[in-house]
């Protein structure tokens, strides 16, 4: 399940590329697509439980508002990195994930971590520092950082899963989009802004929404059978598909990322591999 998420999220960048005028529309954006997502979600909760899915939004707990809140980070963390810096140099540095979800594993769920989690993690580590030093040189040092920002939001919501496992985890993603609208509603508002923006660009982030939806439906549903880190490492196959996607000449980007990013990058998916493997046991 992890992996069907993480297919259908690697699209996510390649629909933001489609946008118009990206950096002027963002909140915009992650308005509807917050919208979308609270209304699917909501949607799949009422048809699945019925008249307790009330009671559920009731029963979230600590676990679950913390893991909407990680999830609203990690949503506006992926549209700002990826209108900030490559497709590519955000979609590496959120593939830090699963190493930011084995520490909060350690730390508040006393998970136990293995010698090889370890190594993968400052192999990682060192991938990280190169995608880094290199939008030092071309000024997206920010895009990167709000990337690993949307990683750390994303490993909050993937370690919350696992926290109580009786907390209804749809609930906490229904909740998680209507807090997006409710932030973007706050921004637009400070901002003297309206939720208006191109037609197109309102039906790209339903549609990204619809995508997002679907994938965190799957993750969610696979949460109960691996633990957090393991489950993040499964959805990684959004880091090599979306920067295929915005690369490939079909799609028309034709994003070409750079040495020192390819560098960074594959570091990081070493380390994923190298971690992943014999990972295979379900938990205790």
């Amino acid at each position: 399940m992890g992996c069907s998420a993480g297919l259908l999220w690697s699209f996510g960048a390649l629909i933001i590329r489609y946008m118009v005028e990206a950096q002027t529309y963002r909140w915009q954006y992650l308005f509807f697509r917050g919208l979308t997502i609270a209304l699917i979600l909501s949607a799949y909760i009422l048809l699945k439980e019925g008249a307790t899915s009330i009671r559920n939004f009731i029963d979230n707990g600590v676990s679950g508002l913390l893991g909407a809140f990680g999830l609203v980070a990690a949503f506006i963390g992926f549209i700002w990195s990826i209108t900030l810096t490559t497709a590519a140099n955000a979609l590496f540095m959120m593939a830090a994930t699963p190493f930011i979800a084995a520490f909060m594993g350690i730390v508040f769920l006393k998970e136990k971590i293995r010698l090889q989690t370890w190594i993968a993690m400052f192999i990682a580590l060192f991938g990280i520092i190169i995608m880094v030093a290199e939008g030092l040189e071309k000024n997206s040092v920010v895009g990167s950082l709000i990337a690993l920002l949307s990683a750390t939001g994303f490993a909050v919501f993937s370690v919350s899963l696992r926290w109580r496992k009786e907390t209804p985890q749809f609930t906490t993603i229904a909740f998680a989009g209507i807090l997006c609208v409710l932030f973007t509603m706050l921004i637009l508002v400070f901002q003297n802004a309206s939720i208006a923006m191109p037609f197109r660009n309102i039906c790209l982030s339903m549609l990204h929404g619809f995508i997002v939806s679907i994938g965190l439906i799957l993750f969610a549903a696979g949460a109960k059978f691996l633990p957090a880190v393991e489950l993040t490492l499964l959805s990684m196959v959004e880091v090599v598909g979306g920067v295929l996607w915005v690369y490939l000449p079909i799609f028309g980007i034709n994003e070409t990322p750079s040495m020192l990013t390819m560098i960074g990058g594959i570091t990081l998916l070493i380390a994923i591999v190298l971690d992943s493997a014999g990972t295979g046991k379900k938990p205790e």
